[in-house]
Order: structure tokens, then sequence, then C-alpha cells
């Protein structure tokens, strides 16, 4: 069954290819290399000490007002920096112009206990579909053998996996699909995903669902983070069951950031700095663009009227929610791309 899927999306991927291709890329690569990233503060979601608010999803709108998703820990202590995980859930936040935003407050907290995600929920993106909202999200538990069932943060056995919640509101409450994940790291240590599945993104395409993340090794040890690389996976419906390509499609790219460009998507390779594109949302790699990022935004969400409205294509990148670094205080921020 997965190789079926995977040669119908590789030959649609194909036929994209070829009909878009030459034009497409020399025109989006002029754009990208005119463009530069400005951020402006903003209030509701923005620096408040002892608090971390970090990984915003995606921007929707429904109805007046636009919505994000994120990882808080309301207590954060300057221990946890580092970590990443200690007590993190999920949290969403509301605004009507994009720059005042009021916390809605938590939408998914901790599973139970020895699941996936006991010990935290993170990284969270959403997605409305058949008239309801579906927040993905990564989960973690406690170290495997860990006698005081702590987390330890190693990079052996702690690994992620991605589950969705599902709703009728935009606002929650926020009700698991399953215990279980949709999406786990692959069983051979060689693999790109071996370690981490994590930092889902969506988008509808070809009448499948397309979950975008970012993967690590096993095999990479505690040099992981450098070697961090992009997969996909498809299915007809948004919660499952999820077919990986088995070969990730964008490496140097620690945090996935996509939108419809034109006819086809377009990335930020967050390692390596640069704009990528991909005529046919897979192969972003046979005419690479390299085009460097200026001071681009960090863990960053685009606003996205895709996620609400599959009519719509190619809308490009105007704006976004990104994240400061700020130790055990991490915040969040607005982004606008402006021409140069």
């Amino acid at each position: 069954m997965r190789k079926i899927v995977t040669i119908v999306i590789v030959g649609l991927a194909l036929l994209y290819s070829f009909s878009s291709a030459g034009q497409s890329i020399k025109s989006i690569k002029e754009k990208f290399s005119n463009t530069e990233f400005t951020f402006e503060e903003v209030t509701g979601i923005g620096y408040e000490a002892g608090v971390t608010r970090r990984d915003p999803s995606d921007v929707i709108k429904v109805d007046r007002y636009y919505y994000v998703y994120y990882t808080k820990i309301p207590d954060a202590e300057p221990k946890y920096w580092g970590a990443g995980y200690w007590g993190a859930s999920v949290w969403c936040a509301r605004s009507e112009d994009g720059y005042k935003w009021e916390e809605v407050g938590e939408v998914l907290g901790l599973g139970e206990k020895d699941e996936f995600d006991s010990q935290a929920t993170f990284t969270p993106n959403i997605l409305h579909a058949n008239g309801r909202y579906y927040l993905y999200y990564t989960g973690v538990k406690p170290t495997p053998g860990n006698e005081k069932g702590e987390f330890e943060n190693n990079s052996t056995t702690d690994i992620t996996a991605i589950g969705v919640a599902v709703s009728d509101s935009p606002e929650g409450p926020f009700t698991r699909v399953s215990e279980e994940p949709i999406l786990k790291v692959s069983v051979e240590p060689e693999k790109f995903d071996s370690y981490r599945v994590d930092d889902a993104v969506l988008l509808y395409r070809n009448g499948l669902f397309w979950l975008y993340y970012k993967g690590r090794a096993r095999a990479h040890d505690t040099a992981g983070p450098a070697h961090t690389q992009t997969g996909v996976a498809f299915s007809k419906y948004p919660v499952g069951p999820f077919t990986k390509m088995d070969e990730p499609i964008l490496p140097l790219s620690h945090e996935v950031m996509l939108w419809q460009q034109g006819t086809g998507v377009a990335m930020i390779a967050s390692l390596s700095n640069t704009f990528e594109y991909a005529p046919d949302g897979i192969d972003f790699m046979s005419n690479k663009l390299g085009v460097k990022v200026e001071n681009r935004p960090l863990a960053p969400g685009v606003f996205r009227q895709d996620l609400t409205d599959p009519k719509v294509r190619g809308e490009g990148l105007k704006w976004g929610i990104s994240m400061v670094h700020n130790k055990h205080e991490c915040y969040l921020t607005r982004f606008e791309l402006i021409s140069r």
C-alpha cells in the first residue's frame, strides 16, 4: 500500500514539475532575492516575565478573528531552558488585527500517564476540514527507565511523535482522536526521522492531506540538530493513516515553514537560511533556489487562508507570528515580508 501511494504522489509531482518549473522558478528566485523581513511587537502574547511562549502555529482566520496556537509554559524557570519540554502544553490566542492578541487559554494539556504525550505537548499546527478543526501537535513522555519518572532530554530514547486532536470550534475544547500518535519515528536508526518527528505543517493538495514535518536520526546522537531534515507524509483523511515518503525532501531545515507560492510550495530552510521552492511540493533539490534569507523569523507560523479554505491557491507569504529566543522567557512577535 505504501509503495502504491508513493508512486501516485510522485507521478502527480512530476506532472506539476514538468509543466511549471522553468519560468516559475526563475521569477520566484528573483522575487525572494529582493525581499526582507521586518518585525513588530505584539500585545497579549509578547514578553512576560517568567513565562515561555514559543513555536507558534500557522495563523488562520475564522469570521472576524485571527487564531494562533503555540507552546506555553506558564511558570517557566531557568532550569527548563534547553530541556524544552518540561510541563509545556498547547495554548491559543485570538486577534482582530494581528497585533493585539487575547489569550484564549490552554486548548490541549498533557496525555494520560505512560502515553506518548504525557510529559508535554508542543509545536502545534492547525487545519480546518470537513467542518471541524484539527490540531496537530508533538508529544513526548518521561524517559523510559528513568527511576524518578523524569524527562532526561537525551539523544537516543527520548523520541517524539505527532498526534492530532479535533474540535468544532477554533477555540476548543480539542479532544484527542486517539491515544496513539498519527506519525511515529522510523524504526531503522539510520533513517533521517528515527529519533524525532516534530513540527507538523499541513497542506491539502491533489486530493490528499500532506503532513510536512522535521526529522532527526538516532544515528547522529547529540549532533542531531545540525542534521535535521524535512519529510512529508500523505493521507486521504486529516486524521490519517499517513504514509511517509521514505526519504527526506529538504536538508538543513530545523524548523518547518512553508506556504503555497504560485502553483508550487515554498519553504525556508532554517539551518542554511535560504528560501527554497518545489513546483510539485516535493522536489526542492533539482532546481534549488538557495536564496539567502535576511534576518529570518524563528520557528515561524504563516498566515494561510488555504488552511480554512482549500479553494485558495498560491497566496504567497505576507505575514505571520514567530518567536524571540529569550532563554526561559521566549515570547512571540509579528513578522512581515516586504519588497526591498
